[in-house]
Protein backbone atom coordinates (compact mmCIF):
# COMPACT_ATOMS: atom_id res chain seq x y z
CA UNK A 1 0.00 0.00 0.00
CA UNK A 2 1.58 3.43 -1.33
CA UNK A 3 2.99 3.14 -4.59
CA UNK A 4 5.85 6.08 -3.77
CA UNK A 5 9.64 5.85 -4.28
CA UNK A 6 9.90 3.06 -1.20
CA UNK A 7 6.80 1.54 -2.27
CA UNK A 8 7.69 0.76 -5.92
CA UNK A 9 11.36 -0.29 -4.70
CA UNK A 10 10.04 -2.70 -3.00
CA UNK A 11 7.69 -3.73 -5.83
CA UNK A 12 10.57 -3.40 -8.10
CA UNK A 13 12.57 -5.63 -5.98
CA UNK A 14 10.30 -8.17 -5.01
CA UNK A 15 8.98 -8.94 -8.96
CA UNK A 16 12.73 -9.01 -10.36
CA UNK A 17 13.14 -11.90 -7.65
CA UNK A 18 9.96 -13.59 -8.48
CA UNK A 19 7.06 -12.95 -6.55
CA UNK A 20 2.73 -11.96 -7.41
CA UNK A 21 3.07 -8.52 -6.03
CA UNK A 22 0.09 -6.23 -5.87
CA UNK A 23 -0.58 -2.97 -4.56
CA UNK A 24 -2.94 0.27 -4.71
CA UNK A 25 -2.39 3.61 -3.46
CA UNK A 26 -4.76 6.79 -2.91
CA UNK A 27 -3.23 8.55 -6.20
CA UNK A 28 -4.78 6.78 -8.92
CA UNK A 29 -2.59 8.18 -11.50
CA UNK A 30 0.55 6.85 -9.09
CA UNK A 31 -0.63 3.58 -8.86
CA UNK A 32 -1.67 3.53 -12.14
CA UNK A 33 2.25 4.67 -12.80
CA UNK A 34 3.78 1.40 -10.64
CA UNK A 35 1.30 -0.45 -12.79
CA UNK A 36 2.83 0.81 -15.79
CA UNK A 37 6.50 0.61 -14.59
CA UNK A 38 6.45 -2.82 -13.73
CA UNK A 39 6.25 -2.25 -9.70
CA UNK A 40 3.06 -4.21 -9.81
CA UNK A 41 1.46 -7.35 -11.41
CA UNK A 42 -1.81 -5.75 -10.36
CA UNK A 43 -3.93 -2.82 -8.79
CA UNK A 44 -5.77 -4.14 -5.88
CA UNK A 45 -4.94 -6.12 -2.59
CA UNK A 46 -4.60 -9.95 -2.38
CA UNK A 47 -6.30 -11.41 0.51
CA UNK A 48 -4.07 -14.22 -0.28
CA UNK A 49 -0.76 -11.66 0.44
CA UNK A 50 2.46 -12.95 2.44
CA UNK A 51 3.19 -9.72 4.08
CA UNK A 52 1.58 -6.63 3.14
CA UNK A 53 3.98 -3.42 2.73
CA UNK A 54 2.54 -0.35 4.60
CA UNK A 55 4.76 2.43 2.78
CA UNK A 56 2.79 5.84 3.86
CA UNK A 57 3.92 8.62 5.87
CA UNK A 58 3.68 7.36 9.69
CA UNK A 59 0.10 9.26 10.32
CA UNK A 60 -1.31 6.97 8.12
CA UNK A 61 0.23 3.83 9.30
CA UNK A 62 -2.20 2.74 11.92
CA UNK A 63 -5.66 3.04 9.91
CA UNK A 64 -3.94 0.99 6.57
CA UNK A 65 -2.53 -1.60 9.04
CA UNK A 66 -5.95 -1.82 10.32
CA UNK A 67 -7.71 -2.71 7.15
CA UNK A 68 -4.38 -5.24 5.94
CA UNK A 69 -4.91 -6.74 9.06
CA UNK A 70 -8.34 -8.26 8.61
CA UNK A 71 -7.48 -9.64 5.10
CA UNK A 72 -4.15 -10.59 5.08
CA UNK A 73 -0.99 -12.46 7.07
CA UNK A 74 1.71 -10.72 8.05
CA UNK A 75 1.53 -7.10 7.80
CA UNK A 76 4.61 -4.42 7.98
CA UNK A 77 5.85 -0.98 7.63
CA UNK A 78 8.44 2.00 6.39
CA UNK A 79 7.85 4.78 8.33
CA UNK A 80 11.06 6.33 9.95
CA UNK A 81 9.58 6.25 13.58
CA UNK A 82 8.62 3.38 15.24
CA UNK A 83 7.29 4.10 18.83
CA UNK A 84 4.12 6.25 17.96
CA UNK A 85 3.42 3.56 15.02
CA UNK A 86 3.05 0.34 17.25
CA UNK A 87 1.73 2.50 19.52
CA UNK A 88 -1.56 2.69 17.97
CA UNK A 89 -0.99 -0.52 16.13
CA UNK A 90 -1.22 -2.78 18.38
CA UNK A 91 -1.71 -6.33 17.12
CA UNK A 92 0.42 -9.71 16.45
CA UNK A 93 0.65 -10.05 12.48
CA UNK A 94 2.14 -6.14 12.36
CA UNK A 95 5.97 -6.29 12.56
CA UNK A 96 7.19 -2.34 12.58
CA UNK A 97 10.04 -2.40 9.98
CA UNK A 98 12.14 0.68 8.63
CA UNK A 99 14.18 0.50 5.43
CA UNK A 100 17.18 2.49 6.28
CA UNK A 101 17.54 3.34 2.59
CA UNK A 102 16.20 6.43 -0.08
CA UNK A 103 17.13 8.43 -2.62
CA UNK A 104 16.73 11.97 -3.62
CA UNK A 105 14.42 10.95 -6.20
CA UNK A 106 11.09 11.49 -5.92
CA UNK A 107 8.10 9.49 -6.69
CA UNK A 108 7.56 5.86 -8.25
CA UNK A 109 9.76 6.95 -11.23
CA UNK A 110 12.48 7.13 -8.84
CA UNK A 111 11.97 3.58 -7.91
CA UNK A 112 15.13 1.38 -8.00
CA UNK A 113 15.08 -2.64 -7.76
CA UNK A 114 18.56 -2.32 -5.83
CA UNK A 115 17.76 0.20 -3.54
CA UNK A 116 17.86 -2.26 -0.26
CA UNK A 117 21.08 -4.17 -1.50
CA UNK A 118 23.01 -4.07 1.69
CA UNK A 119 21.38 -1.40 3.31
CA UNK A 120 19.80 -2.18 6.79
CA UNK A 121 16.45 -2.75 7.15
CA UNK A 122 15.31 -2.10 11.21
CA UNK A 123 12.32 -4.76 12.52
CA UNK A 124 10.90 -3.64 15.69
CA UNK A 125 9.18 -6.59 17.14
CA UNK A 126 6.88 -6.00 20.09
CA UNK A 127 6.54 -8.05 22.88
CA UNK A 128 3.28 -9.69 21.75
CA UNK A 129 4.46 -9.79 18.25
CA UNK A 130 3.65 -13.44 16.44
CA UNK A 131 6.53 -15.31 15.92
CA UNK A 132 5.36 -16.73 12.56
CA UNK A 133 4.73 -13.58 11.36
CA UNK A 134 8.18 -12.03 12.59
CA UNK A 135 10.05 -15.09 10.49
CA UNK A 136 7.70 -14.47 7.31
CA UNK A 137 8.51 -10.31 7.01
CA UNK A 138 12.33 -10.84 8.04
CA UNK A 139 12.70 -13.86 5.52
CA UNK A 140 10.79 -11.44 2.93
CA UNK A 141 12.93 -8.39 3.48
CA UNK A 142 15.91 -10.69 3.31
CA UNK A 143 15.30 -11.14 -0.19
CA UNK A 144 15.53 -8.08 -1.01
CA UNK A 145 18.87 -7.93 -0.29
CA UNK A 146 18.93 -6.08 2.87
CA UNK A 147 20.84 -6.75 6.01
CA UNK A 148 18.23 -6.98 9.11
CA UNK A 149 18.50 -5.42 12.27
CA UNK A 150 16.27 -5.96 15.19
CA UNK A 151 15.87 -3.25 17.71
CA UNK A 152 13.20 -2.00 20.34
CA UNK A 153 11.25 0.70 19.02
CA UNK A 154 12.48 3.29 21.44
CA UNK A 155 15.60 2.31 20.97
CA UNK A 156 15.23 2.61 17.12
CA UNK A 157 13.58 6.17 17.41
CA UNK A 158 17.12 7.50 19.90
CA UNK A 159 19.48 6.03 17.06
CA UNK A 160 17.29 7.54 13.58
CA UNK A 161 17.14 10.92 15.32
CA UNK A 162 20.95 10.68 15.55
CA UNK A 163 21.50 9.22 12.52
CA UNK A 164 18.63 10.30 10.06
CA UNK A 165 16.46 13.02 11.36
CA UNK A 166 19.14 15.86 12.80
CA UNK A 167 21.30 15.07 10.07
CA UNK A 168 18.29 16.22 7.49
CA UNK A 169 16.97 19.37 9.76
CA UNK A 170 20.90 20.06 9.99
CA UNK A 171 21.56 20.43 6.53
CA UNK A 172 18.43 22.28 5.30
CA UNK A 173 19.39 24.93 7.65
CA UNK A 174 22.53 24.82 6.31
CA UNK A 175 21.36 24.91 2.31
CA UNK A 176 19.07 27.65 3.83
CA UNK A 177 21.81 29.68 5.33
CA UNK A 178 24.01 29.45 2.29
CA UNK A 179 20.89 30.22 -0.04
CA UNK A 180 20.00 33.50 2.09
CA UNK A 181 23.51 34.45 1.50
CA UNK A 182 22.88 33.89 -2.08
CA UNK A 183 21.07 36.56 -2.33
CA UNK A 184 23.65 38.73 -1.77
CA UNK A 185 26.69 37.44 -3.19
CA UNK A 186 25.06 35.76 -6.16
CA UNK A 187 27.99 33.86 -6.67
CA UNK A 188 28.38 31.78 -3.30
CA UNK A 189 26.37 28.86 -4.68
CA UNK A 190 28.33 28.32 -7.35
CA UNK A 191 31.30 28.39 -5.62
CA UNK A 192 29.93 25.49 -3.49
CA UNK A 193 32.72 22.90 -3.07
CA UNK A 194 33.38 18.66 -2.93
CA UNK A 195 32.06 19.25 1.25
CA UNK A 196 29.25 21.43 1.32
CA UNK A 197 27.54 19.27 -1.84
CA UNK A 198 28.08 16.53 0.16
CA UNK A 199 26.65 18.20 3.65
CA UNK A 200 23.66 19.05 1.90
CA UNK A 201 22.92 16.41 -0.10
CA UNK A 202 20.17 15.15 1.92
CA UNK A 203 18.38 18.64 1.85
CA UNK A 204 17.46 17.65 -1.99
CA UNK A 205 14.89 14.88 -0.50
CA UNK A 206 11.19 14.98 -0.36
CA UNK A 207 10.31 17.39 2.10
CA UNK A 208 6.64 16.08 2.89
CA UNK A 209 7.49 13.52 5.32
CA UNK A 210 9.58 15.27 7.65
CA UNK A 211 6.59 17.21 9.96
CA UNK A 212 5.47 14.16 11.09
CA UNK A 213 8.75 12.42 11.67
CA UNK A 214 9.65 15.76 13.24
CA UNK A 215 6.33 15.72 15.67
CA UNK A 216 6.41 12.29 16.22
CA UNK A 217 9.92 11.75 17.11
CA UNK A 218 10.37 15.12 19.04
CA UNK A 219 11.96 14.27 21.90
CA UNK A 220 14.52 11.75 20.22
CA UNK A 221 15.33 14.90 17.88
CA UNK A 222 15.09 17.48 20.33
CA UNK A 223 17.57 15.80 22.49
CA UNK A 224 19.98 14.89 19.56
CA UNK A 225 19.74 18.50 18.70
CA UNK A 226 20.48 19.58 22.34
CA UNK A 227 23.75 18.09 22.35
CA UNK A 228 24.79 19.02 18.69
CA UNK A 229 24.44 22.72 19.55
CA UNK A 230 26.72 21.83 22.78
CA UNK A 231 29.29 20.50 20.81
CA UNK A 232 29.28 23.02 18.33
CA UNK A 233 29.45 25.28 20.84
CA UNK A 234 32.41 23.87 22.18
CA UNK A 235 33.91 24.17 18.55
CA UNK A 236 33.05 27.67 18.44
CA UNK A 237 35.61 28.11 21.72
CA UNK A 238 38.30 26.22 20.30
CA UNK A 239 37.75 28.39 17.30
CA UNK A 240 37.74 31.95 19.21
CA UNK A 241 40.48 30.82 21.23
CA UNK A 242 42.36 29.64 18.75
CA UNK A 243 43.39 26.54 20.09
CA UNK A 244 45.41 24.11 17.14
CA UNK A 245 46.08 21.54 19.43
CA UNK A 246 42.22 21.04 20.28
CA UNK A 247 40.78 21.49 16.73
CA UNK A 248 43.51 19.46 15.41
CA UNK A 249 42.53 16.72 18.11
CA UNK A 250 38.62 17.20 17.22
CA UNK A 251 39.14 17.12 13.21
CA UNK A 252 41.40 13.99 13.78
CA UNK A 253 38.95 12.02 16.25
CA UNK A 254 35.85 12.85 13.55
CA UNK A 255 37.99 11.95 10.33
CA UNK A 256 39.18 8.22 12.40
CA UNK A 257 35.20 7.80 12.78
CA UNK A 258 33.85 8.59 9.27
CA UNK A 259 36.53 6.80 7.24
CA UNK A 260 35.75 3.58 9.92
CA UNK A 261 31.97 3.62 8.94
CA UNK A 262 30.63 0.27 6.98
CA UNK A 263 31.61 0.83 3.33
CA UNK A 264 28.61 -2.26 2.77
CA UNK A 265 31.21 -5.00 2.19
CA UNK A 266 31.06 -7.61 4.58
CA UNK A 267 32.22 -7.27 7.77
CA UNK A 268 35.19 -10.10 7.58
CA UNK A 269 36.16 -8.37 4.51
CA UNK A 270 39.48 -6.18 4.77
CA UNK A 271 38.91 -3.19 2.48
CA UNK A 272 40.80 0.17 1.03
CA UNK A 273 39.40 3.28 0.21
CA UNK A 274 40.95 4.25 -3.63
CA UNK A 275 40.99 8.09 -4.11
CA UNK A 276 41.29 8.69 -7.79
CA UNK A 277 41.42 12.46 -9.23
CA UNK A 278 39.39 12.74 -12.13
CA UNK A 279 39.13 15.46 -14.83
CA UNK A 280 34.94 16.46 -15.35
CA UNK A 281 34.47 14.89 -18.98
CA UNK A 282 32.20 12.51 -20.19
CA UNK A 283 32.29 8.85 -19.58
CA UNK A 284 35.43 9.10 -16.92
CA UNK A 285 33.63 7.31 -14.37
CA UNK A 286 32.30 4.71 -16.32
CA UNK A 287 36.34 4.41 -17.58
CA UNK A 288 37.19 3.93 -14.41
CA UNK A 289 34.40 1.57 -12.99
CA UNK A 290 34.80 -0.36 -16.09
CA UNK A 291 38.53 -1.46 -15.72
CA UNK A 292 37.47 -2.42 -12.03
CA UNK A 293 34.70 -4.78 -13.72
CA UNK A 294 36.99 -6.08 -16.10
CA UNK A 295 39.99 -7.07 -13.60
CA UNK A 296 36.44 -8.61 -11.60
CA UNK A 297 36.87 -6.35 -8.72
CA UNK A 298 34.05 -5.72 -6.82
CA UNK A 299 33.62 -2.24 -5.85
CA UNK A 300 32.09 -2.21 -2.11
CA UNK A 301 31.74 1.71 -1.88
CA UNK A 302 31.73 4.71 -4.26
CA UNK A 303 31.71 8.67 -3.45
CA UNK A 304 32.60 11.78 -6.26
CA UNK A 305 34.11 14.40 -4.46
CA UNK A 306 33.72 17.46 -6.46
CA UNK A 307 36.04 20.60 -6.77
CA UNK A 308 34.56 24.06 -6.60
CA UNK A 309 36.66 24.75 -9.71
CA UNK A 310 34.22 22.33 -11.59
CA UNK A 311 36.64 20.99 -14.04
CA UNK A 312 37.77 18.29 -11.72
CA UNK A 313 36.99 15.71 -8.90
CA UNK A 314 37.81 13.03 -7.25
CA UNK A 315 36.06 9.19 -7.10
CA UNK A 316 36.45 7.92 -3.45
CA UNK A 317 36.14 3.82 -4.00
CA UNK A 318 36.34 0.86 -1.61
CA UNK A 319 37.57 -2.28 -2.66
CA UNK A 320 39.11 -5.35 -1.84
CA UNK A 321 42.46 -4.89 0.18
CA UNK A 322 44.15 -7.43 -1.56
CA UNK A 323 43.41 -5.91 -4.86
CA UNK A 324 44.87 -2.20 -4.22
CA UNK A 325 48.24 -2.81 -5.93
CA UNK A 326 46.94 -4.22 -9.08
CA UNK A 327 44.19 -1.31 -9.28
CA UNK A 328 46.69 1.39 -9.01
CA UNK A 329 49.10 -0.06 -11.32
CA UNK A 330 46.03 -0.32 -14.05
CA UNK A 331 44.98 3.42 -13.15
CA UNK A 332 48.46 4.93 -13.43
CA UNK A 333 48.72 2.93 -17.05
CA UNK A 334 45.49 5.00 -18.27
CA UNK A 335 47.18 8.37 -16.29
CA UNK A 336 44.78 7.84 -13.37
CA UNK A 337 46.98 8.86 -10.12
CA UNK A 338 45.78 7.62 -6.67
CA UNK A 339 45.89 7.35 -3.23
CA UNK A 340 45.34 4.04 -0.73
CA UNK A 341 44.22 4.57 2.70
CA UNK A 342 43.59 0.81 4.58
CA UNK A 343 40.66 0.37 6.43
CA UNK A 344 39.03 -2.39 8.57
CA UNK A 345 38.30 -4.45 9.87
Amino acid sequence: MGTGLIGGSIGLGLRRRGWWVTGRDVNPARQARALELGALDEVGTDPEAMVTFIATPAGAVAEEAAEALEHTGAVTDVAGIKGPVLAKVDHPRFVGGHPMAGSEQEGVDGSDPDMFEGATWVLTPAANTDAGAFATVRSVVSTLGANVVELPAARHDDLVALVSHVPHLTAATLMNLAADTALEHATLLRLAAGGFRDMTRVAAGEPAIWPDLCVDNRAGILDVLDRLLVALGDVRQIVATGDRAQMLDMLERAREARVNLPAGAPSSEKTAELRVPVPDRPGVLAEVTTLLGEMAVNIYDLEIAHSAEGDRGVLVLVVDALATDRVRQALHIRDFRCSVRRLGP
